[in-house]
């Protein structure tokens, strides 16, 4: 195992699919065992002096564009998958405050009762008192993906790299799990990214993240120590898109 070192990055975006919460074995949307794996490694990096903002999907509760392909309205249904990252946004809050890290769930949906309203400048002065931010709701608007709210929000509180957590190691030529010559790539140009539809972020968060200059990191969550490298600047874990 690398020794780790100081922070590369001193904020970061971490974007953390919906599926990785839920256990598929058991059935269960969210899985006790995997959040609080997930609440582990990121006190890790807290504790490392990195201010962290946390964007979640909802593809383990509902999925709008899925709804949208079984009847339902797309608007309908997206608006419902912005409702599920909520949920597991709740979940990952309740699960960081029980190993003592100061947390808030900020929302572009309003729901004051459980969560504050996105406010630019003050999730800013969330992350600079040290806390947790997690990012709900998406965009707020339908017909965009969590990944674009992750880039969005990475955007907007002056993230230096947008991390995206999976179950593979990085971005592959093809699905790794159905072809075995499939080759993984080490590093990539953004324009590349775009160029060959590469589908594990959509187009737009790819464009936003170009623009802004935010280097994305793809990486396997479920590799123990992954993510402490990856903010220490370990080019050799996952792939990084620049």
């Amino acid at each position: 195992m690398k020794k780790k070192g100081k922070p590369k990055f001193g904020r970061i975006l971490l974007k953390l699919s919906g599926e990785v919460l839920g256990n598929r074995e058991t059935g269960d949307s969210i899985d006790p065992k995997h959040l609080a794996f997930m609440a582990e490694r990121v006190k890790k990096i807290h504790e490392m002096g990195v201010e962290v903002g946390i964007v979640l999907g909802g593809g383990n509760i509902f999925r709008g564009l899925a709804g949208s392909k079984r009847g339902i309205d797309r608007v309908t249904g997206d608006s419902m998958g912005m409702l599920a990252t909520i949920i597991n946004a709740l979940a990952m809050m309740n699960a960081l405050e029980s190993i003592d890290v100061p947390t808030r769930v900020m929302t572009a949906i309003s729901i004051d009762k459980l969560a504050e309203p996105f406010i630019q400048r003050k999730a800013l002065r969330h992350l600079e008192k040290g806390r947790v931010v997690i990012f709900a709701g998406g965009t707020g608007n339908p017909f965009f993906s969590t990944d674009t709210a992750a880039a969005l929000r990475a955007s907007e509180i002056g993230a230096q790299a947008l991390l995206k957590a999976t179950k593979v190691d990085g971005i592959y030529t093809a699905d790794p799990k159905k072809d075995p010559k499939a080759k993984k790539y080490a590093s990539l140009k953004y324009e590349t990214a775009l160029e060959k539809r590469l589908k594990v972020m959509d187009s737009a968060a790819f464009a936003l993240c170009m623009d802004n200059g935010i280097p994305i990191v793809v990486f396997d969550f479920f590799d123990g120590d992954a993510l402490e490298r990856v903010v220490t600047g370990d080019g050799a874990v996952g792939t990084t898109v620049s």
